[in-house]
């Protein structure tokens, strides 16, 4: 084995992308040894509930800062279920190890970071006064779709399409992905007054998340002496 030159680009081991896999899963595992009643209250505590800004925005002292703040975190980290879970960390496996690879360890983890900020604070933004909590690695995940939409708009994704299965480029996988996203979010305020309680899929989260990867992932740049693979 000889040894690397200075300039000799190399490949980046995922490991943050395998550690925040590790992490989620790790977490619901707690989750699941929970009754009901205490599954409620760990979602509520540790999930971002939009009315509990509105309340301390307006003022009221039920809340404090930290209280709003760090769940917009932590609820990157809690999950509905197990289909909800390993849904999300299957996009994650797919498509971080690449993202991680293009910005490196530490931009990896503030931008997968950001990204589910931002994600939340979109949903957050069109339903202000919901009392449901809000949890899920989703928004973050989207952050890195739109990233790897940006980065890797060729590279090729297998993709079951009716009885089919075959490859497209990411920036036709991924763009659909996109496009239905905001079509059900749009359907959704169509039904629904903003503002109230919204159940199910955080669209607008995955909206947000994904328009804040794009968006972000040239800020961030690229690592030096990455080896570009994806371009051949």
């Amino acid at each position: 084995m000889l040894p690397l030159k200075d300039d000799q680009p190399t490949y980046s081991t995922p490991f943050v992308n395998w550690f925040l896999i590790a992490v989620n899963i790790l977490v619901y595992v707690f989750e699941a040894t929970l009754d009901p009643r205490s599954s409620l209250i760990f979602a509520r505590e540790f999930g971002v509930v939009p009315a509990h800004l509105s309340a301390f925005l307006s003022g009221s002292a039920r809340y404090s800062l930290p209280q709003i703040a760090v769940p917009y975190f932590t609820s990157m980290f809690v999950h509905a279920s197990w289909m909800h879970v390993l849904g999300n960390m299957w996009f994650l496996f797919l498509f971080g190890d690449n993202v991680e690879d293009y910005l490196g360890h530490v931009k990896y983890i503030i931008f997968y970071l950001l990204s589910g900020f931002i994600a939340m604070a979109t949903q957050v933004g069109m339903y202000p006064h919901s009392n449901v909590p809000t949890v899920g690695a989703s928004g973050a995940i989207a952050g890195v779709l739109g990233a790897y939409f940006v980065v890797y708009p060729r590279a090729r994704v297998l993709t079951w399409f009716f009885v089919f299965v075959l490859y497209l480029p990411a920036w036709v996988v991924l763009g659909e992905w996109f496009v239905i996203q905001f079509v059900e979010g749009a359907e959704s305020l169509s039904v629904t007054n903003v503002g109230r309680d919204m159940g199910g899929v955080a669209v607008w989260a995955h909206v947000g998340g994904f328009i804040a990867g794009m968006l972000m992932v040239k800020v961030f740049s690229e690592r030096p002496r990455r080896y570009p693979y994806a371009y051949r």
